[in-house]
């Protein structure tokens, strides 16, 4: 299963959602995102959050179009997002893809960073990716991973989100690296570019947030 979730960031930084569109996704929607999968004819089948940002004319919308409609108290220990995630994880889906989680409020952006390295945590193997219309982000454990070039995304940009990332090594990127240990403070592997159709990153300790970009 691919389940496919929609937050209530900022709508510009949203790429079309039905170019991602398949039979076989779950969607779904957070707080404000209900009405950015609707706007695109996208029902989604799960709607989620506190719904504090819409009106409630629109609330009456949701009840009345999507399948599931789970609503949450304001007040309460866990963001939208959080609770969303935990719901898709629930449907142990095999790749999840996040949108409408960046822009805007920076407390927001760094929370779902954060909640990248948790689900990391407690499902090593599943594919979780947060996009927005110039940016692909998705975290990593120690190990060797292959990376594709996307042509209309050159940059490649890797950030330890641990306090230490060890032994990076780079093959088939314009600036190599070997066996390098990288710090969370440190900017050296920022605007790194592949060569190569497919280039390799490989480390042995830490977790590393890979942000793949391109300029407007």
């Amino acid at each position: 299963m691919k389940i496919y979730l929609v937050a209530g960031g900022p709508s510009q930084y949203i790429p079309s959602l039905k170019d991602f569109h398949q039979e076989d996704v779950v969607w779904i929607g957070i707080d404000r995102g209900v009405r950015y999968l609707l706007n695109e004819d996208i029902r989604p089948n799960i709607a989620i959050g506190d719904f504090d940002s819409i009106l409630s004319t629109e609330l009456e919308l949701f009840r009345q179009v999507v399948p599931s409609l789970k609503i949450f108290k304001p007040e309460k220990d866990e963001t939208d997002m959080e609770l969303a995630l935990r719901l898709a994880l629930e449907k142990n889906p095999v790749e999840m893809k996040i949108f409408g989680a960046t822009g805007g409020r920076l407390d927001h952006l760094f929370a779902n960073i954060h909640l990248l390295s948790w689900i990391l945590k407690e499902n090593p193997e599943l594919s979780v990716e947060v996009i927005d219309r110039q940016n692909i982000v998705f975290v990593r454990k120690p190990g060797t991973y292959h990376l594709p070039k996307i042509f209309d995304m050159k940059y490649v940009s890797f950030i330890p989100l641990s306090e230490e990332v060890k032994d990076l090594t780079l093959v088939g990127f314009k600036y190599p690296l070997k066996n390098r240990n990288i710090l969370f403070s440190s900017t050296l592997c920022i605007s790194n570019e592949l060569i190569l159709d497919y280039g390799t990153f490989s480390f042995s300790e830490g977790i590393l947030m890979v942000v793949r970009s391109r300029d407007d």
